[in-house]
C-alpha cells in the first residue's frame, strides 16, 4: 500500500518543495563556488546586482514544479 495516498496533496507538495529547494539551492552555492573562482566570485555572479532575485525565482519555479510533479506522481499514479 502507498503511504501517501492518505496524505494530503498540498502537504506532500510542500514537502517535496522544501527538500528539493533546500539541496538544490545549497548544491548551486556549492558548485558555484568552483565555478567562479571562490566564495567572492560565486557571491559576485549569483547574488550581487540583483541577481539574487533572477537566482530564487529560478529556486521557487523549479521547486514548485518538482513539488507539484512529485507530489501529484505518488498521490495519484503510483500504486
Amino acid at each position: 500500500m502507498n503511504r501517501f495516498k492518505n496524505t494530503s496533496f498540498l502537504k506532500l507538495a510542500l514537502r517535496f518543495f522544501i527538500v528539493f529547494f533546500i539541496l538544490v539551492g545549497f548544491m548551486r552555492v556549492f558548485m558555484g563556488i568552483f565555478k567562479f573562482d571562490g566564495f567572492q566570485g560565486m557571491k559576485t555572479e549569483l547574488f550581487e546586482d540583483g541577481k539574487w532575485m533572477l537566482f530564487l525565482q529560478l529556486q521557487v519555479g523549479l521547486s514548485l514544479v518538482y513539488g507539484l510533479f512529485m507530489a501529484g506522481y505518488y498521490k495519484y499514479i503510483k500504486k
